[in-house]
């Protein structure tokens, strides 16, 4: 007679069938449960934290990854996740979420906002942008020790205001409570625009340290990144809107397009043109942005936050802070005092009067600080 009790895979410990042995899926559950669990309580207690500590859901994500990381806990380690893939991963997954966060501050704003606004966006993304970058460029050059033009390029990616970050002080009942319609409009317009305006000045920088003549540098780039990569990307997001909206009045006059297709649209739609704009080789994120037309979902949006700033705190390197000369601690924390009060506020004060969307003086203070001091700020502003 058979024995029914001798296979092995159940024998005397039969709950074990039941539970996943490898290693890499364990490492994977792990980080489901703990990101899920942090993003359940941080939304149960998400306002009494901006309202009683004065800190954004990004700072509380970061910190969170920190503790879960490889300088803690352990319990997520992305360069054992991902292995040789990891640059990969963590460069495709910032586009996504900055592309989805530039997506939704086209959105927000009202439909001419761009147009009406057009000195004051003008102005912020012209000369207080140019004076931002040199001002960066130059605290690197004097307090790291770099070359100029390795200033300049590092400087670049220091130059935009981050449209995820500046979710804090645009978005929310604290940011509805405390901050000026009129101020959380134009920095959205412009946390959402100067991030795909990013790319010329990181690619001048690069391409007068590639090239040995400055006169064919310049106009190589003007050609192929201003005029191609950033021109084009703004006509092609301005076309892919028009075209969508027609498309979506058209699906719902007639009945076509059901809820929950209306509600991804967006993100799809983002998808798709960060897809387009990568074979083009065009700006992906300023035509995100300047096609921003449609509903959006927020809260994949606050999901994606919270999710990425949690793996950027678990990837940050602190095994190399003193470890190389121009890392010492106090080198970085001059850099970021440098960058936190003379990058931006400087030059907004100085040419605030030219921006009508900033009615006074203390707003110039607030939109100048950004997310430096704005908690602390907020008081005045109220």
């Amino acid at each position: 007679m058979a024995d029914h009790g001798a296979d092995p895979g159940v024998g005397s410990q039969p709950w074990d069938a039941l539970i996943i042995g490898d290693d890499s899926l364990k490492t994977a559950h792990t980080v489901y449960l703990f990101l899920g669990a942090f993003i359940c309580l941080f939304g149960l207690v998400s306002l009494a934290i901006k309202e009683k500590l004065y800190m954004s859901e990004a700072m509380v994500a970061v910190l969170i990854g920190v503790v879960v990381g490889p300088f803690a806990s352990k319990l997520f380690v992305p360069s054992q996740i991902f292995g040789q893939d990891l640059n990969k991963v963590t460069f495709e997954l910032t586009r996504l979420v900055v592309a989805i966060q530039c997506m939704a501050c086209g959105v927000d704003l009202p439909g001419n906002y761009l147009w009406r606004e057009k000195r004051s966006v003008l102005v912020l993304l012209g000369p207080v942008m140019i004076l931002m970058w040199i001002v960066t460029a130059l605290g690197i050059y004097w307090i790291i020790g770099l070359s100029i033009l390795d200033s300049l390029i590092i400087a670049a990616c220091l130059t935009p205001t981050d449209p995820v970050l500046a979710n804090s002080i645009v978005k929310g009942r604290f940011a509805e409570a405390h901050i000026p319609l009129n101020v959380r409009l134009i920095l959205a317009a412009e946390s959402g625009a100067n991030d795909g305006l990013g790319t010329p000045f990181l690619f001048l920088a690069f391409y007068l340290q590639r090239k040995s003549d400055t006169g064919l540098a310049i106009g190589e780039w003007f050609a192929r990144i201003f005029l191609y990569q950033v021109c084009l990307a703004v006509v092609f997001g301005a076309l892919v809107a028009y075209l969508a909206r027609k498309a979506l009045k058209l699906a719902e006059r007639n009945g076509w397009i059901d809820k929950e297709s209306l509600i991804s649209f967006t993100i799809s739609l983002t998808l798709f043109i960060m897809g387009v704009c990568a074979f083009l080789g065009l700006d992906d994120i300023l035509a995100v942005f300047i096609a921003g037309n449609t509903h959006f979902q927020e809260i994949i949006d606050a999901l994606l936050n919270l999710a990425f700033f949690v793996y950027i705190g678990s990837l940050m390197p602190w095994s190399l802070f003193g470890s190389i000369p121009q890392l010492a601690v106090w080198r970085l924390v001059v850099l970021a005092l440098w960058v936190l009060f003379l990058r931006r506020l400087p030059a907004v004060l100085a040419m605030y009067k030219w921006i009508p969307a900033l009615k006074s003086p203390t707003e110039a203070i607030f939109a100048g600080v950004r997310h430096a001091l704005y908690f602390l700020y907020t008081p005045t502003m109220s």
